[in-house]
């Protein structure tokens, strides 16, 4: 369910046109999204950095119970657990939140409630791409950017020989199996298969780090296992720890297919540890994406906002402060769209291969595999504005349908990850591929 776009197309058709491609680089629209719109009241969106329909979605995890933590964020909490690389936006049910990282310092914690730090409002910031918060319980300032299938964090430490960061492969869901191995001083690896509104979703991750790591635990049920540079069990989790390393950038790919897989997506996509690189182009990205409309007016000039303060008696009229009420809509506006942007998300790797409903490796051949598929929402307003505007990516989703179909059994209903949900009545599959076709 994608509440923000349910009733978009009216708007899209009433104030937006498409505009020539030569126009779209002159403007940067990105300035006019608020990621954190949404993430308050029932909005249950999240403030972190994603790209476009991307796979990762890097973002702070704030909450983890009820029902307004299906994002696993919440703009008035002011704690939070860490850092993981999947996120939903919008929707009524929770999952996601795989493969959580946590900077801290000192003595490691498997506790989340233990680990955990309060941050202030005023220290945190989001934009399209990027996303920055300081972690007041031990004096860590985070980072956060990402590629389509890369997380990449940027923590900066005080002065301290016992730098941690925690990595949680239990935290949220019910966890069915999982893995964490070492595989060098730079790099760990490992696997998560878990069970929530997705009753089988497997995610395998590869980080690598930009300053090698002094020593490392790896704990199964929170007791560290000496000795041990890989286990396996239902609660694994694990700390890695720097000797006063100032700035350390962790970059994470991540894949449905294998831990080569997210090496492959790791090593194409974040090649070296430019953390500003991929900032500048994520938000290069979205530029285009948000470019493909562009909306004018909005709202009323400042000598009709004079106008409308009227005094009952004679005293002399009262200029207000101005508004900038244009602005205020078309940041609606963006922020709409760029919500509208951030499902469904591709699949497959950079090879093109993803896991099916039947749970086997298959290869998207000429085309993108996607899923997060709210299509009881969708298909009013969200897909007959891609199909306007992004002819290309709505052809691949009717060739995810397809292959959702030939791998399950049917037309997809509202698949997450490598599953079908079955949420909500009907098959919207069936008007979005006719209102293609047509």
């Amino acid at each position: 369910m994608k509440l923000i776009t349910r009733y978009f197309m009216p708007a899209v058709m009433a104030l937006a046109f498409a505009i020539p491609a030569s126009a779209q680089s002159k403007k940067d629209y990105t300035h006019l999204v608020d990621p954190f719109i949404g993430t308050g009241g029932h909005g249950h969106t999240y403030p972190g950095p994603v790209m476009p329909f991307g796979m990762v979605q890097l973002s702070p995890d704030t909450r983890v119970d009820g029902w307004d933590a299906c994002s696993g964020y919440y703009y008035a909490d002011t704690t939070v657990y860490g850092f993981s690389h999947t996120h939903l936006s919008g929707t009524g049910i929770p999952d996601y939140s795989d493969v959580l990282f946590m900077p801290t310092t000192g003595e490691p914690e498997f506790n989340k409630e233990q680990y955990l730090s309060g941050f202030k409002k005023k220290n945190e910031t989001a934009s399209v791409g990027y996303y920055k918060t300081f972690l007041d319980k031990y004096n860590i300032g985070v980072e956060l950017t990402a590629t389509t299938r890369v997380g990449v964090h940027k923590y900066t430490y005080p002065s301290t020989h016992e730098a941690n960061i925690i990595i949680d492969l239990q935290f949220r869901d019910e966890v069915l199996d999982s893995w964490i191995e070492v595989v060098s001083n730079h790099e760990i690896r490992g696997y998560r298969r878990s069970r929530s509104w997705a009753d089988d979703q497997s995610v395998y991750f590869y980080a690598k780090f930009s300053k090698p790591f002094k020593t490392y635990g790896i704990a199964s049920d929170n007791q560290i296992q000496e000795g041990k540079n890989k286990l396996q069990g239902k609660n694994i989790k694990m700390y890695i720890r720097f000797d006063n390393p100032g700035e350390v950038i962790s970059k994470v790919g991540i894949s449905s297919v294998s831990p080569e897989g997210a090496l492959k997506n790791l090593d194409a996509e974040v090649p070296d540890f430019d953390f500003k690189k991929v900032q500048k182009d994520a938000k290069a990205a979205w530029n285009t994406e948000l470019s493909k409309l562009e909306v004018s007016g909005g709202g009323p000039s400042q000598s009709q906002v004079n106008n409308q303060n009227v005094p009952y008696n004679n005293a002399p009229k009262t200029k207000v402060p101005f508004v900038d009420y244009a602005k205020q809509k078309q940041v609606t506006f963006y922020t709409a769209l760029y919500h509208c942007m951030l499902a469904p998300n591709i699949y497959n790797d950079v090879d093109g291969q993803y896991r099916g409903f039947d749970q086997k490796i298959h290869t998207a051949k000429g085309f993108n595999y996607y899923t997060v598929f709210s299509l009881w929402d969708t298909y009013r307003a969200e897909d007959p504005l891609f199909n306007l505007i992004d002819r290309k990516r709505t052809n691949d989703f009717v060739k995810s349908f397809l292959a959702m179909y030939e791998q399950g059994g049917l037309l997809p209903i509202w698949p997450l990850a490598s599953s079908e949900t079955y949420c909500m009545v009907g098959n919207h599959s069936i008007p979005v591929i006719v209102d293609a076709y047509a």
